[in-house]
């Protein structure tokens, strides 16, 4: 644990809403920012997102896993970053592989059930959806009062 100004516990903050930033870095060195849905698992206190094979995320994890994750309250009152390396799944092939049950799974605990599991399952394909995974291993922030739950 890192403790804060304040007292409070950044950990508190990871997983209290859908959204956060994912900071990977640019082949330049410089800060890559990319806002995202997320899961985060407590237990393990990694960061769960699907990204596409195309992006810019993607492509700079591949060169250098290293990353930041960045989560703030709604009113702005509170904030914490974790950093870690990520994992990447390998990319979607074919519709029952295992890496769309993966997502699968993911996009069930994000969003609650799909209209129509057979299209979002082609569409991982299409898309060419993987998972990443980052182990937040030191985190940090301004968390004064404490919000969130118990991390």
């Amino acid at each position: 644990m890192t403790d804060l100004p304040g007292g409070g516990d950044p950990w508190a903050l990871f997983g209290t809403g859908p959204r956060g930033v994912l900071v990977t870095l640019k082949r330049d060195g410089r800060p890559q920012l990319s806002n995202v849905g997320y899961l985060y698992d407590s237990s393990s206190r990694a960061v769960l997102i699907s990204v596409t094979d195309t992006r810019a995320k993607t492509s700079n994890l591949r060169r250098d896993p290293r990353a930041s994750f960045y989560v703030t309250t709604p009113d702005l009152g509170a904030y914490a970053v974790g950093e870690g390396l990520a994992d990447l799944s390998p990319v979607a092939t074919e519709a029952d592989d295992a890496v769309v049950d993966q997502l699968v799974g993911h996009y069930r605990a994000l969003q609650g059930e799909h209209p129509d599991w057979a299209d979002f399952r082609k569409a991982m394909v299409h898309e060419r959806r993987l998972l990443l995974r980052l182990p937040l291993t030191h985190a940090y922030g301004w968390n004064p009062h404490g919000q969130g739950p118990a991390g």
